[in-house]
């Protein structure tokens, strides 16, 4: 009975670890951190290759139309809510045309 009792004691404290209040979450940010500066640095007819050298290399690439391309940043504040911007760049042919921006209000890069 004490072997059961010390087995069930000895489970039970170290699932509570798991949840265990205090524990540190780190900032979690994943993506390309792109500014409105640096939006404001495209210009329409600019090469594919330019676009890129502002921006970075877009997170998402659509396979079926190439003509768009996607930017996504994302940040977690220790485990809180997700906060996300999301830009589309779109081409004709291999030149820069325009954007679609929902951006954050501040970047929370740390």
């Amino acid at each position: 009975m004490q072997k059961l009792t010390a087995i069930v004691l000895i489970s039970i404290l170290s699932l509570s670890g798991c949840a265990f209040p205090g524990v540190y979450k780190i900032n979690v940010q994943q993506g390309n951190i792109v500014t409105e500066d640096d939006l404001k640095s495209l210009s329409q007819g600019m090469a594919r290759s330019q676009v890129h050298a502002v921006l970075g290399s877009p997170l998402m690439l659509n396979p079926v139309d190439p003509s768009r391309e996607y930017y996504v940043y994302t940040f977690q504040r220790r485990g809180g809510d997700i906060q996300e911007q999301r830009i589309i760049v779109y081409y004709e042919g291999d030149e820069f045309s325009h954007y679609d921006a929902r951006l954050l209000e501040e970047t929370p890069a740390y």
